[in-house]
């Protein structure tokens, strides 16, 4: 596997991401992997190797430049608080990627899309809400709120969210909302809830955080991949 860190400029930092591919044909679809809000982790690495192994150019995305992962919550807490409430600059900072990725000569260009998770399922929403064309987007236990939902008219591909039924991050009045968003958007969007599942569910090291409202869940983990398998088989079709 070719593997390759893709520095950028975006939002006025230098973004370290990790690109992922495979030998294969040229003009390939591309993915977008934008992690936890802790930053570029393993695990967004991880799943971007995956996708490279299913035949996709990945680019897991840093999110606060030079590759920063935070390790305490407390530290990132102020940085990632203001991130949240500016969607133009997490937009300008998912645009960077990519800007990125459709510049590499092994991309088809007119067959992107974007994954995140937690956070990151926010920042591919937002990539969407900003009007950019993108085929598709997938959020895994993604936030799901705006502070701009009338942009989701702007939203040109499908959308996909795979959330924990039991999420306390993510409750059903976040979920009703996102609903009338999307509708209110003519969006062609789905959700899928798994019934006993929180937070962070896809990830394996969640548990070690001893956050009650974290914890993996290797099913609903397993069964959201498989569903954005398929998204992607409809979308590149």
């Amino acid at each position: 596997m070719h593997t390759e860190v893709l520095t950028y400029d975006a939002d006025g930092l230098l973004m370290q991401s990790h690109l992922y591919f495979n030998d294969g044909p040229s003009r390939r679809p591309g993915i977008l992997v934008f992690p936890e809000a802790y930053g570029l982790s393993q695990h967004a690495k991880n799943q971007a190797q995956q996708l490279a192994e299913l035949g996709y150019i990945a680019l897991a995305c840093d999110l606060y430049g030079e590759g920063k992962l935070f390790t305490d919550f407390k530290a990132m807490g102020p940085i990632f608080d203001n991130l949240r409430k500016e969607p133009a600059k997490i937009r300008a900072r998912a645009k960077g990627g990519l800007d990125s990725l459709v510049a590499r000569p092994e991309v088809d260009a007119s067959r992107v899309a974007a994954i995140g998770y937690c956070f990151g399922g926010t920042m591919a929403l937002e990539l969407a809400r900003g009007g950019n064309p993108i085929l598709g987007v997938v959020g895994f236990h993604s936030g799901l709120a705006t502070v701009a939902p009338q942009d989701a008219h702007n939203i040109k591909g499908k959308v996909l969210v795979c959330i924990g039924a039991d999420d306390p991050v993510i409750p059903l009045e976040q979920r009703i909302d996102f609903e009338n968003e999307m509708r209110n958007g003519g969006v062609d969007w789905q959700m899928d809830l798994y019934g006993g599942v929180v937070h962070s569910f896809t990830n394996p090291g969640a548990d070690k955080a001893g956050l009650p409202q974290s914890r993996y869940n290797a099913k609903a983990a397993a069964r959201s991949w498989a569903t954005m398998r398929a998204f992607f088989e409809e979308i590149f079709a």
